[in-house]
Protein backbone atom coordinates (compact mmCIF):
# COMPACT_ATOMS: atom_id res chain seq x y z
CA UNK A 1 0.00 0.00 0.00
CA UNK A 2 1.48 3.40 -0.99
CA UNK A 3 1.60 6.09 1.66
CA UNK A 4 -0.71 8.45 -0.24
CA UNK A 5 -3.59 5.98 -0.16
CA UNK A 6 -2.88 5.06 3.49
CA UNK A 7 -2.97 8.70 4.64
CA UNK A 8 -6.08 9.44 2.54
CA UNK A 9 -7.90 6.65 4.40
CA UNK A 10 -6.99 8.30 7.71
CA UNK A 11 -8.26 11.67 6.48
CA UNK A 12 -11.61 10.42 5.19
CA UNK A 13 -12.17 8.35 8.33
CA UNK A 14 -12.28 11.65 10.26
CA UNK A 15 -10.33 10.33 13.24
CA UNK A 16 -9.20 13.13 15.46
CA UNK A 17 -11.23 15.71 13.55
CA UNK A 18 -14.44 17.29 14.72
CA UNK A 19 -14.85 19.64 11.80
CA UNK A 20 -14.14 17.79 8.56
CA UNK A 21 -16.27 14.72 9.35
CA UNK A 22 -19.65 16.50 9.02
CA UNK A 23 -18.33 18.40 5.99
CA UNK A 24 -17.46 15.11 4.27
CA UNK A 25 -20.93 13.76 5.07
CA UNK A 26 -22.56 16.88 3.66
CA UNK A 27 -20.43 16.55 0.53
CA UNK A 28 -21.44 12.90 0.04
CA UNK A 29 -25.08 13.87 0.53
CA UNK A 30 -24.78 16.74 -1.94
CA UNK A 31 -23.28 14.54 -4.66
CA UNK A 32 -25.86 11.82 -3.98
CA UNK A 33 -28.79 14.24 -4.27
CA UNK A 34 -27.35 15.86 -7.40
CA UNK A 35 -26.96 12.49 -9.11
CA UNK A 36 -30.39 11.34 -7.95
CA UNK A 37 -32.04 14.46 -9.40
CA UNK A 38 -30.27 13.91 -12.73
CA UNK A 39 -31.26 10.23 -12.96
CA UNK A 40 -34.86 10.89 -11.95
CA UNK A 41 -35.15 13.81 -14.39
CA UNK A 42 -33.92 11.71 -17.32
CA UNK A 43 -36.17 8.79 -16.29
CA UNK A 44 -39.25 11.01 -16.13
CA UNK A 45 -38.41 12.66 -19.46
CA UNK A 46 -37.92 9.29 -21.19
CA UNK A 47 -41.05 7.84 -19.63
CA UNK A 48 -43.18 10.85 -20.42
CA UNK A 49 -42.03 11.11 -24.02
CA UNK A 50 -42.44 7.38 -24.56
CA UNK A 51 -45.97 7.31 -23.10
CA UNK A 52 -47.21 10.29 -25.12
CA UNK A 53 -45.59 9.09 -28.34
CA UNK A 54 -47.08 5.61 -27.96
CA UNK A 55 -50.54 7.00 -27.24
CA UNK A 56 -50.55 9.42 -30.17
CA UNK A 57 -49.14 6.80 -32.54
CA UNK A 58 -51.71 4.30 -31.23
CA UNK A 59 -54.49 6.33 -32.86
CA UNK A 60 -52.92 6.65 -36.30
CA UNK A 61 -49.57 4.88 -36.55
CA UNK A 62 -46.15 6.51 -36.75
CA UNK A 63 -46.43 7.16 -40.50
CA UNK A 64 -49.47 7.60 -42.72
CA UNK A 65 -49.75 7.24 -46.47
CA UNK A 66 -52.50 9.55 -47.77
CA UNK A 67 -53.55 11.43 -50.86
CA UNK A 68 -52.06 14.87 -51.46
CA UNK A 69 -55.48 16.50 -51.13
CA UNK A 70 -55.98 15.25 -47.56
CA UNK A 71 -57.14 17.91 -45.10
CA UNK A 72 -58.33 18.26 -41.52
CA UNK A 73 -61.99 17.65 -42.35
CA UNK A 74 -61.50 13.84 -42.28
CA UNK A 75 -63.15 13.73 -45.74
CA UNK A 76 -60.43 12.73 -48.19
CA UNK A 77 -60.15 11.23 -51.62
CA UNK A 78 -59.45 7.50 -51.37
CA UNK A 79 -56.10 5.78 -51.60
CA UNK A 80 -55.90 2.69 -53.82
CA UNK A 81 -54.23 -0.16 -51.90
CA UNK A 82 -52.34 -1.56 -54.93
CA UNK A 83 -50.56 1.79 -55.30
CA UNK A 84 -49.32 1.64 -51.70
CA UNK A 85 -47.29 -1.57 -52.20
CA UNK A 86 -47.96 -2.79 -48.67
CA UNK A 87 -45.81 -5.93 -49.12
CA UNK A 88 -42.76 -3.80 -49.92
CA UNK A 89 -43.47 -1.48 -46.98
CA UNK A 90 -43.47 -4.45 -44.60
CA UNK A 91 -39.97 -5.35 -45.78
CA UNK A 92 -38.49 -2.03 -44.64
CA UNK A 93 -36.26 -2.51 -41.61
CA UNK A 94 -38.03 -1.16 -38.52
CA UNK A 95 -41.58 -1.44 -39.91
CA UNK A 96 -43.72 -3.72 -37.71
CA UNK A 97 -47.22 -3.24 -39.12
CA UNK A 98 -49.03 -1.81 -42.13
CA UNK A 99 -52.80 -1.26 -41.74
CA UNK A 100 -55.39 0.27 -44.12
CA UNK A 101 -58.05 2.38 -42.36
CA UNK A 102 -61.00 4.59 -43.26
CA UNK A 103 -62.20 7.72 -41.50
CA UNK A 104 -65.42 9.69 -41.73
CA UNK A 105 -66.89 12.47 -39.62
CA UNK A 106 -70.26 11.73 -38.07
CA UNK A 107 -72.71 12.51 -35.29
CA UNK A 108 -73.83 10.30 -32.42
CA UNK A 109 -77.45 10.86 -31.48
CA UNK A 110 -78.97 9.72 -28.19
CA UNK A 111 -82.06 10.82 -26.27
CA UNK A 112 -81.87 14.60 -26.58
CA UNK A 113 -78.06 14.67 -26.96
CA UNK A 114 -75.72 14.73 -29.92
CA UNK A 115 -71.93 14.54 -30.16
CA UNK A 116 -69.66 15.05 -33.15
CA UNK A 117 -67.16 12.23 -33.66
CA UNK A 118 -64.84 10.65 -36.21
CA UNK A 119 -65.69 7.06 -37.09
CA UNK A 120 -62.44 5.21 -37.71
CA UNK A 121 -62.97 2.04 -39.70
CA UNK A 122 -60.52 -0.85 -39.35
CA UNK A 123 -59.97 -4.10 -41.21
CA UNK A 124 -60.35 -7.62 -39.88
CA UNK A 125 -56.57 -7.93 -39.28
CA UNK A 126 -56.23 -4.63 -37.44
CA UNK A 127 -53.77 -4.65 -34.54
CA UNK A 128 -55.81 -3.89 -31.41
CA UNK A 129 -52.98 -4.26 -28.87
CA UNK A 130 -52.82 -0.55 -28.06
CA UNK A 131 -56.56 -0.21 -27.41
CA UNK A 132 -56.79 -3.56 -25.61
CA UNK A 133 -54.32 -2.27 -23.04
CA UNK A 134 -56.53 0.82 -22.50
CA UNK A 135 -59.90 -0.94 -22.17
CA UNK A 136 -61.95 -0.05 -19.12
CA UNK A 137 -64.91 -2.25 -19.99
CA UNK A 138 -65.92 -4.79 -22.63
CA UNK A 139 -63.75 -5.83 -25.58
CA UNK A 140 -62.58 -4.65 -28.99
CA UNK A 141 -64.81 -5.12 -32.07
CA UNK A 142 -64.83 -8.44 -33.94
CA UNK A 143 -65.02 -7.66 -37.64
CA UNK A 144 -66.71 -10.49 -39.55
CA UNK A 145 -65.24 -11.97 -42.73
CA UNK A 146 -68.39 -11.48 -44.81
CA UNK A 147 -70.72 -8.69 -43.70
CA UNK A 148 -69.70 -5.42 -42.10
CA UNK A 149 -69.63 -5.75 -38.30
CA UNK A 150 -71.92 -3.53 -36.24
CA UNK A 151 -69.80 -3.46 -33.09
CA UNK A 152 -68.05 -0.22 -32.11
CA UNK A 153 -65.54 0.80 -29.48
CA UNK A 154 -66.09 4.20 -27.85
CA UNK A 155 -64.10 6.16 -25.30
CA UNK A 156 -64.92 6.60 -21.64
CA UNK A 157 -65.21 10.33 -22.23
CA UNK A 158 -67.93 9.90 -24.89
CA UNK A 159 -69.68 7.29 -22.76
CA UNK A 160 -69.81 9.69 -19.80
CA UNK A 161 -70.99 12.62 -21.94
CA UNK A 162 -73.85 10.63 -23.51
CA UNK A 163 -74.55 8.29 -20.57
CA UNK A 164 -73.69 5.16 -22.56
CA UNK A 165 -72.42 1.75 -21.46
CA UNK A 166 -71.28 -1.54 -22.97
CA UNK A 167 -74.11 -3.34 -24.77
CA UNK A 168 -76.12 -0.19 -25.51
CA UNK A 169 -77.31 0.48 -29.09
CA UNK A 170 -75.75 3.48 -30.79
CA UNK A 171 -77.10 5.55 -33.66
CA UNK A 172 -74.69 7.46 -35.91
CA UNK A 173 -75.45 9.84 -38.77
CA UNK A 174 -73.17 10.68 -41.69
CA UNK A 175 -73.43 13.40 -44.34
CA UNK A 176 -73.33 12.00 -47.88
CA UNK A 177 -73.61 14.77 -50.43
CA UNK A 178 -76.77 16.69 -49.56
CA UNK A 179 -78.37 13.85 -47.61
CA UNK A 180 -77.96 12.27 -44.19
CA UNK A 181 -77.60 8.55 -43.65
CA UNK A 182 -77.92 6.75 -40.34
CA UNK A 183 -76.29 3.55 -39.12
CA UNK A 184 -77.14 1.53 -36.04
CA UNK A 185 -74.31 0.02 -34.00
CA UNK A 186 -73.79 -1.80 -30.71
CA UNK A 187 -71.20 -0.74 -28.13
CA UNK A 188 -68.86 -3.69 -27.44
CA UNK A 189 -66.24 -1.88 -25.37
CA UNK A 190 -65.06 1.35 -23.76
CA UNK A 191 -61.46 2.60 -23.78
CA UNK A 192 -59.59 5.38 -21.99
CA UNK A 193 -56.15 6.58 -23.13
CA UNK A 194 -55.96 9.85 -21.22
CA UNK A 195 -55.56 11.89 -24.43
CA UNK A 196 -58.73 13.94 -24.04
CA UNK A 197 -58.60 15.44 -27.54
CA UNK A 198 -58.39 11.98 -29.13
CA UNK A 199 -60.73 10.18 -26.74
CA UNK A 200 -63.48 12.69 -27.40
CA UNK A 201 -63.05 12.27 -31.16
CA UNK A 202 -62.57 8.65 -32.20
CA UNK A 203 -65.05 5.77 -32.38
CA UNK A 204 -63.68 2.51 -33.81
CA UNK A 205 -65.60 0.07 -35.99
CA UNK A 206 -65.63 -1.81 -39.29
CA UNK A 207 -64.24 0.18 -42.21
CA UNK A 208 -66.64 -1.47 -44.69
CA UNK A 209 -69.39 0.85 -43.40
CA UNK A 210 -67.39 3.87 -44.59
CA UNK A 211 -66.51 2.23 -47.90
CA UNK A 212 -70.20 1.60 -48.59
CA UNK A 213 -71.27 5.07 -47.48
CA UNK A 214 -68.70 6.64 -49.80
CA UNK A 215 -69.36 4.22 -52.63
CA UNK A 216 -65.80 2.87 -52.54
CA UNK A 217 -64.63 -0.59 -53.56
CA UNK A 218 -62.80 -2.86 -51.11
CA UNK A 219 -59.44 -1.68 -52.46
CA UNK A 220 -60.04 2.00 -51.59
CA UNK A 221 -59.26 3.39 -48.12
CA UNK A 222 -58.72 6.78 -46.47
CA UNK A 223 -55.10 6.09 -45.55
CA UNK A 224 -52.57 3.43 -44.67
CA UNK A 225 -51.02 3.50 -41.18
CA UNK A 226 -47.47 2.27 -40.62
CA UNK A 227 -46.12 1.33 -37.21
CA UNK A 228 -42.38 1.23 -36.56
CA UNK A 229 -39.88 0.43 -33.83
CA UNK A 230 -37.33 3.03 -32.82
CA UNK A 231 -38.83 6.51 -32.87
CA UNK A 232 -35.42 8.01 -33.64
CA UNK A 233 -35.58 6.39 -37.11
CA UNK A 234 -38.96 7.95 -37.94
CA UNK A 235 -37.77 10.43 -40.57
CA UNK A 236 -35.46 7.93 -42.26
CA UNK A 237 -38.21 5.28 -42.56
CA UNK A 238 -40.69 7.92 -43.76
CA UNK A 239 -38.33 8.76 -46.64
CA UNK A 240 -38.12 5.08 -47.61
CA UNK A 241 -41.92 4.80 -47.50
CA UNK A 242 -42.28 7.84 -49.76
CA UNK A 243 -39.85 6.38 -52.31
CA UNK A 244 -41.84 3.12 -52.44
CA UNK A 245 -45.33 4.65 -52.63
CA UNK A 246 -44.38 7.10 -55.38
CA UNK A 247 -45.22 10.69 -56.24
CA UNK A 248 -49.01 10.20 -56.40
CA UNK A 249 -49.28 9.61 -52.65
CA UNK A 250 -48.13 11.65 -49.67
CA UNK A 251 -46.23 10.40 -46.62
CA UNK A 252 -46.71 12.19 -43.30
CA UNK A 253 -45.25 11.36 -39.90
CA UNK A 254 -46.98 11.58 -36.56
CA UNK A 255 -44.81 14.61 -35.75
CA UNK A 256 -46.16 16.40 -38.81
CA UNK A 257 -49.74 15.47 -38.00
CA UNK A 258 -49.57 16.69 -34.41
CA UNK A 259 -46.77 19.29 -34.25
CA UNK A 260 -48.20 21.05 -31.19
CA UNK A 261 -47.84 17.90 -29.06
CA UNK A 262 -44.32 17.06 -30.20
CA UNK A 263 -43.11 20.67 -29.95
CA UNK A 264 -44.31 20.63 -26.35
CA UNK A 265 -42.45 17.36 -25.74
CA UNK A 266 -39.22 18.74 -27.20
CA UNK A 267 -39.36 21.71 -24.84
CA UNK A 268 -38.98 19.23 -21.99
CA UNK A 269 -35.58 18.20 -23.42
CA UNK A 270 -34.26 21.71 -22.82
CA UNK A 271 -35.64 21.79 -19.28
CA UNK A 272 -33.96 18.50 -18.39
CA UNK A 273 -30.68 19.60 -19.99
CA UNK A 274 -30.66 22.72 -17.79
CA UNK A 275 -31.33 20.56 -14.72
CA UNK A 276 -28.47 18.21 -15.63
CA UNK A 277 -26.01 21.07 -16.07
CA UNK A 278 -27.02 22.75 -12.80
CA UNK A 279 -26.85 19.51 -10.79
CA UNK A 280 -23.45 18.62 -12.26
CA UNK A 281 -22.12 22.08 -11.35
CA UNK A 282 -23.55 21.78 -7.84
CA UNK A 283 -21.78 18.44 -7.39
CA UNK A 284 -18.52 19.92 -8.68
CA UNK A 285 -18.70 23.03 -6.49
CA UNK A 286 -19.50 20.85 -3.49
CA UNK A 287 -16.34 18.88 -4.18
CA UNK A 288 -14.24 22.06 -4.47
CA UNK A 289 -15.53 23.35 -1.13
CA UNK A 290 -14.95 20.02 0.62
CA UNK A 291 -11.43 19.63 -0.69
CA UNK A 292 -10.47 23.19 0.25
CA UNK A 293 -11.70 22.60 3.79
CA UNK A 294 -9.77 19.33 4.04
CA UNK A 295 -6.56 20.96 2.75
CA UNK A 296 -6.84 23.91 5.15
CA UNK A 297 -7.67 21.70 8.12
CA UNK A 298 -4.70 19.43 7.42
CA UNK A 299 -2.24 22.19 6.46
CA UNK A 300 -0.11 21.27 9.51
CA UNK A 301 0.06 17.67 8.30
CA UNK A 302 0.94 18.90 4.80
CA UNK A 303 3.84 20.90 6.24
CA UNK A 304 5.08 17.86 8.16
CA UNK A 305 4.95 15.69 5.05
CA UNK A 306 6.87 18.29 3.03
CA UNK A 307 9.47 18.54 5.78
CA UNK A 308 9.87 14.76 5.63
CA UNK A 309 10.52 14.91 1.89
CA UNK A 310 7.07 14.36 0.37
CA UNK A 311 6.54 16.04 -3.00
CA UNK A 312 3.65 18.32 -3.92
CA UNK A 313 2.49 15.69 -6.41
CA UNK A 314 2.42 12.99 -3.74
CA UNK A 315 0.48 15.21 -1.30
CA UNK A 316 -2.01 16.14 -4.04
CA UNK A 317 -2.58 12.44 -4.65
CA UNK A 318 -3.57 12.06 -0.98
CA UNK A 319 -6.40 14.56 -1.33
CA UNK A 320 -7.39 13.31 -4.77
CA UNK A 321 -7.75 9.79 -3.33
CA UNK A 322 -9.88 11.28 -0.56
CA UNK A 323 -12.04 13.16 -3.05
CA UNK A 324 -12.49 10.08 -5.24
CA UNK A 325 -13.63 8.14 -2.21
CA UNK A 326 -16.17 10.86 -1.35
CA UNK A 327 -17.38 10.87 -4.95
CA UNK A 328 -17.70 7.07 -4.96
CA UNK A 329 -19.91 6.98 -1.89
CA UNK A 330 -21.93 9.95 -3.18
CA UNK A 331 -22.55 8.20 -6.50
CA UNK A 332 -23.34 4.90 -4.78
CA UNK A 333 -25.96 6.45 -2.48
CA UNK A 334 -27.38 8.55 -5.32
CA UNK A 335 -27.82 5.49 -7.54
CA UNK A 336 -29.45 3.46 -4.77
CA UNK A 337 -31.91 6.24 -3.94
CA UNK A 338 -32.76 7.24 -7.53
CA UNK A 339 -33.01 3.77 -9.05
CA UNK A 340 -34.97 2.52 -6.05
CA UNK A 341 -37.49 5.36 -6.44
CA UNK A 342 -37.68 4.79 -10.21
CA UNK A 343 -38.38 1.07 -9.77
CA UNK A 344 -41.04 1.70 -7.11
CA UNK A 345 -42.76 4.30 -9.31
CA UNK A 346 -42.71 2.05 -12.37
CA UNK A 347 -44.25 -0.83 -10.39
CA UNK A 348 -46.73 0.95 -8.12
CA UNK A 349 -47.20 4.39 -9.74
CA UNK A 350 -47.71 6.06 -6.37
CA UNK A 351 -46.99 9.60 -7.66
CA UNK A 352 -50.13 10.78 -9.54
CA UNK A 353 -50.57 13.41 -12.24
CA UNK A 354 -53.66 15.25 -13.57
CA UNK A 355 -54.34 13.23 -16.72
CA UNK A 356 -56.19 16.02 -18.52
CA UNK A 357 -53.08 18.22 -18.42
CA UNK A 358 -50.24 15.70 -18.81
CA UNK A 359 -51.91 12.86 -20.80
CA UNK A 360 -50.84 10.33 -18.13
CA UNK A 361 -52.39 9.47 -14.76
CA UNK A 362 -49.10 8.75 -12.94
CA UNK A 363 -45.53 9.97 -13.36
CA UNK A 364 -44.02 7.71 -16.07
CA UNK A 365 -40.39 6.63 -15.63
CA UNK A 366 -38.02 4.86 -17.98
CA UNK A 367 -34.23 4.77 -18.04
CA UNK A 368 -31.68 2.48 -19.65
CA UNK A 369 -28.43 1.06 -18.32
CA UNK A 370 -26.44 3.10 -20.83
CA UNK A 371 -27.98 6.36 -19.65
CA UNK A 372 -27.27 5.50 -16.01
CA UNK A 373 -23.62 4.74 -16.81
CA UNK A 374 -23.17 7.92 -18.88
CA UNK A 375 -24.65 10.17 -16.16
CA UNK A 376 -22.46 8.53 -13.50
CA UNK A 377 -19.35 8.79 -15.65
CA UNK A 378 -19.93 12.45 -16.55
CA UNK A 379 -20.63 13.34 -12.91
CA UNK A 380 -17.44 11.58 -11.81
CA UNK A 381 -15.40 13.35 -14.51
CA UNK A 382 -16.78 16.76 -13.49
CA UNK A 383 -16.06 16.11 -9.81
CA UNK A 384 -12.53 14.92 -10.70
CA UNK A 385 -11.87 18.00 -12.82
CA UNK A 386 -13.18 20.27 -10.07
CA UNK A 387 -11.00 18.67 -7.40
CA UNK A 388 -7.77 19.43 -9.30
CA UNK A 389 -8.15 23.18 -8.75
CA UNK A 390 -8.09 23.26 -4.93
CA UNK A 391 -5.37 20.59 -4.85
CA UNK A 392 -3.02 23.18 -6.43
CA UNK A 393 -3.19 25.14 -3.17
CA UNK A 394 -0.86 22.53 -1.68
CA UNK A 395 2.18 23.85 -3.56
CA UNK A 396 1.85 27.22 -1.80
CA UNK A 397 1.88 25.76 1.70
CA UNK A 398 5.26 26.47 3.33
CA UNK A 399 6.52 23.65 5.60
CA UNK A 400 7.94 26.10 8.17
CA UNK A 401 4.79 28.22 8.42
CA UNK A 402 2.50 25.16 8.43
CA UNK A 403 4.42 23.45 11.24
CA UNK A 404 4.42 26.64 13.34
CA UNK A 405 0.68 27.10 12.77
CA UNK A 406 -1.49 25.40 15.38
Amino acid sequence: MNYEYFISRRIRSGKGSRFSTPIVRVSITGIALGLAVMLISVAILNGFQGQVRDKVAGFGGHIQVTGFDSNNSYETDPVALPEVHADKLRQIEGVTDVQPTCQKAGIISTDGQIEGIVFKGTGKNYNWEFLKSRLTNGRVPHNADTNAGNEVLISKKIANLLNLKTGDPLRMYFIIGNSTRGRKFSICGIYDTGLAEFDQTYVFGDMRHIQRLNGWSDSLVSNVEITITGFNKLDKIAEEVYLITGYKLNTVTVKQLYPQIFDWIEIQDLNVLIILILMALVSGITMISTLLILVLEHSHDVGMLKAMGATNRGIRKIFIYTSLNISFYGLLLGNIFALGLIILQSVYGFIPLPEDSYFVSTVPVQIGVGEVLIINLVTLMICTAMMLLPSLVIRYISPVKAIRFE
